[in-house]
């Protein structure tokens, strides 16, 4: 008996000290990834300082910026395991979506009390963000299970997104947005919960997701509060 129980012993000594071992590890890579979501966006921050005074060119060149933004997003998840390199790769394709936002910026800056607007815009995002997070910590309910219809709602925004795009329908937008501003609070939920339970291959998909989360929520309200905050 009591050789049985110096081995029960040990393996409840092993099993806390792996299971010790896996809470660390997952509390590291929680904080690097907020650390990386948070340069990210200093990093979109200065693409859109950069941008703003070049609004008028970056519109002209909205297209191929985009399948430039697109392929760096593809590019980053085949170096993402690769130090140095990942971080540039990361910062490029931050830095780009703070220039693809540019002339949205500078239009709302153009209409009276635009800088307002933004402010707004950025306050109510930050709002919703930390909110979906402390509820995605705090929930029971397990959102990392909705991966199917959160992708096909996705699709079905992007899709529309594109049609409008070509329609220029203000209300259709609304809706549009609207959408949007739903569907990323929701993501928020989804990539929050998946970060802390170490879902993620690496910090910086997480912080990726996150930071694409908060950029879409923002863009969305910043739509909506030029469209309602518009005198046209």
């Amino acid at each position: 008996m009591g050789l049985y129980d110096r081995d029960y012993a040990r393996g409840n000594s092993a099993s806390f000290g792996t299971t010790s071992r896996a809470d660390t590890q997952i509390v590291a890579f929680v904080k690097e990834t907020y650390k990386l979501f948070a340069a990210s966006m200093m990093a979109g921050a200065v693409g859109a300082y950069v941008g703003v005074p070049l609004a008028g060119t970056i519109a002209t060149m909205m297209w191929p910026l985009f399948f430039l933004e697109i392929g760096l997003l593809i590019g980053l998840q085949f170096v993402k395991n690769k130090p140095g390199i990942n971080l540039v790769v990361m910062f490029a394709f931050v830095f780009m979506t703070g220039i693809t936002l540019a002339p949205l910026l500078a239009y709302t800056l153009g209409m009276s009390g635009g800088g307002v607007v933004i402010g707004n815009a950025f306050a109510m995002t930050s709002i919703v963000f930390a909110s979906m997070s402390f509820f995605a910590i705090k929930t029971k309910h397990d959102f990392t299970t909705y991966t199917k219809p959160l992708m096909i709602a996705l699709i079905v925004i992007f899709a529309f997104s594109i049609i409008n795009m070509f329609l220029g329908n203000p209300i259709f937008q609304i809706i549009i947005a609207g959408a949007v501003v739903m569907l990323f609070s929701v993501l928020v939920i989804f990539d929050t919960q998946n970060i802390m339970r170490g879902a993620y291959e690496t910090p910086i998909d997480g912080a990726i997701a996150l930071y694409l989360d908060f950029l879409n929520i923002f863009t969305a309200l910043l739509q909506l509060f030029g469209i309602f905050g518009n005198d046209d």
